[in-house]
């Protein structure tokens, strides 16, 4: 499978355009490497194009944000825990996050490197209003892929000059972010089982 996934990843890096907006179709709904890696190294090859780009990975995102949607609503909870066996439990955490912050924890999935394309299948499974869910998803992913090529639209020169630091920078960021979401997953769900022995 990883072999599969790597040979589909290499083709949307050499098809531009097209296969920037397929890869953040595919990662709206699908576990898939995210499109900002292939966004960045476009900007920076065509900063001309960098708004352009950042339209494709938007409406590619948001289209497969309501393709994980129609998934959820269509196959429900089972198709979600064959889909994503190995972070079916994540399912709680999204539905309490429903419960306390609504259409915001969608928002914020769209903005953060936190897994969206669970949460696109959660909104269907917990039957959230596709039009709101599309909305969020186009303001959300729209702002991220914006900002970035914004940013390299403008700095893309200085990104270049100190490319290794600047990326060991935002790898070490991303994976404390990515750390520390697992931990407040972790104790999010050991509360819960405690709770539940009582």
């Amino acid at each position: 499978m990883h072999e599969i996934f790597q040979g589909i990843q290499n083709w949307l890096m050499n098809h531009g355009a097209l296969g920037l907006g397929l890869n953040a179709w595919l990662e709206s709904f699908i576990p898939f490497p995210p499109p900002d890696i292939l966004l960045i190294g476009m900007d920076l090859t065509a900063p001309h194009k960098a708004l352009f780009y950042a339209l494709i990975a938007t409406i590619g995102s948001a289209f497969g944000g309501f393709t994980g949607w129609l998934f959820g609503r269509i196959g429900g909870r089972p198709l979600f825990n064959w889909m994503f066996r190995k972070k079916k439990d994540l399912f709680d955490t999204v539905e309490e996050n429903y419960k306390k912050y609504g259409v915001i924890a969608v928002a914020m999935a769209a903005l953060t490197p936190v897994p969206y394309n669970i949460f696109a299948w959660a909104s269907g499974i917990l039957n959230m209003n596709p039009l709101l869910f599309t909305l969020i998803s186009i303001f959300g992913r729209g702002a991220r892929f914006f900002v970035i090529s914004i940013l390299l639209l403008l700095f893309g020169e200085t990104v270049k000059k100190y490319f290794l630091p600047i990326f060991i920078v935002i790898f070490i960021l991303l994976l404390a972010f990515y750390i520390a979401g697992f931990f407040f997953i972790k104790k999010k769900g050991s509360k819960k089982d405690k709770n539940n022995k009582i």
